[in-house]
């Protein structure tokens, strides 16, 4: 999957643009501004969104390529990013020293996907938030009309909220829902969508 999304990640083109994630910018607004983790962060649209806004961000992805992308474009607009090349099962930060993490289409197969957010959320602070929005498995109809939407061709890589809210059932949610949206994330996140939002509250 690296060399997969190095190869994904080389033209000099932002491939899901360089403006952040939708829910992102509406939800940020609501959390007393701290530190903040993005785990596969790509190209650092999301990441640079944050810093621009007064967050100490902290962000990885496995890809060499992504993280080249990801600080040329945080040196364009004038901020410090932290950015590892890791995995998620290399990364080691320390427990509950983050006051948000943002998952942004951040997506493993079905085999990995509850130790993933076992990891990720054992640095969340309690009373911290967890923002998330993520392909649904219904996603797949609209795959089928607009390949140029994006996401997991693989359903098991594709998420349900039930199982999602298992994954963190130590939250507090303010809001967990399925919704069709429109999206305008670069040349590979383009057209109706579905996805899963989650914005929580560790308990």
């Amino acid at each position: 999957m690296i060399s997969f999304w190095n190869e994904i990640y080389s033209s000099e083109e932002y491939i899901y643009g360089k403006r952040a994630n939708v829910y992102l910018q509406e939800k940020l607004k609501e959390i007393s501004k701290g530190k903040v983790l993005f785990p596969a962060e790509g190209e650092g649209r999301n990441a640079v969104f944050a810093a621009k806004n007064g967050w100490e961000v902290f962000a990885f992805d496995s890809s060499s390529k992504a993280k080249e992308k990801a600080i040329l474009l945080a040196t364009a607009e004038d901020v410090k990013i932290d950015y590892q090349v890791k995995t998620w099962e290399e990364v080691n930060y320390t427990k509950e020293c983050f006051d948000a993490i943002v998952l942004i289409y951040a997506h493993v197969h079905e085999d990995k996907r509850r130790a993933y957010h076992k990891k990720v959320i054992s640095y969340l602070k309690k009373g911290g938030v967890l923002l998330l929005e993520a392909f649904e498995k219904g996603h797949q109809k609209f795959q089928s009309i607009n390949p140029q939407v994006g996401g997991p061709k693989d359903i098991k890589m594709l998420y349900d909220l039930e199982e999602l809210k298992k994954d963190f059932k130590n939250f507090d949610f303010k809001e967990a829902k399925v919704e069709e949206i429109e999206l305008a994330e670069g040349e590979n996140h383009k057209g109706r969508a579905q996805v899963i939002r989650i914005f929580a509250e560790k308990k």
